[in-house]
């Protein structure tokens, strides 16, 4: 799912082991960034990469419940919540 610059960011606290922290650490200054932007990057662009369809197949593969039709309003509310 390709996705523009967010307007709405969410925080998210993660663990690292100490080898990934101190890897990571050496790859974002070897970047001339630091561990948390090289982190940030590194997730957005996994998202970026997540195709559509990738998305959907695994929706209608585990969420049955993601078959049922919407109504109108339903899709509305999506829509805006999705700032479309």
């Amino acid at each position: 799912m390709k996705s523009s610059e967010p307007t709405n960011k969410k925080r998210k606290v993660i663990d690292l082991d100490e080898h990934t922290f101190r890897i990571l650490s050496i790859k974002a200054a070897a970047k001339g960034t630091n561990l948390k932007a090289l982190i940030e990057r590194s997730l957005k662009g996994m998202a970026d990469d997540t195709e559509d369809a990738e998305m959907y197949a695994y929706l209608v593969k585990t969420r049955p419940e993601g078959q049922e039709m919407i109504t109108g309003k339903e899709k509305e509310d999506f829509e805006n919540w999705l700032d479309l």
